[in-house]
């Protein structure tokens, strides 16, 4: 699903025109990204956690030949599966 469908089944859900759809996922969007930028966790009972997890800096070696590179260190986005959008996709 792309997020023109994504808007698409918002919209008709809640009665909120596309422009009103659209604006409630970007902020929702928005917002997710900066608690995540600010090293904080966004959870949804049911469905899941958006999470941060520093990632040391690597050696790497590149697949088919034999160079190596360093791989510095960052922060990766992780998110936590909830029980019930676990169950719901599993009878699916």
């Amino acid at each position: 699903m792309k997020k023109a469908e994504f808007i698409q089944a918002i919209s008709e859900k809640t009665e909120l025109s596309k422009k009103d759809a659209l604006a409630a996922v970007d902020a929702v969007l928005e917002t997710i990204e900066e608690a995540l930028v600010a090293k904080k966790s966004v959870s949804f009972i049911g469905f899941g956690t958006f999470s941060t997890s520093p990632r040391a800096a690597r050696t790497a070696r590149v697949p088919g030949t034999t160079k190596v590179v360093d791989v510095p260190a960052t922060t990766a986005v992780k998110f936590k599966v909830g029980k019930k959008l676990k169950e719901a996709v599993a009878k699916a």
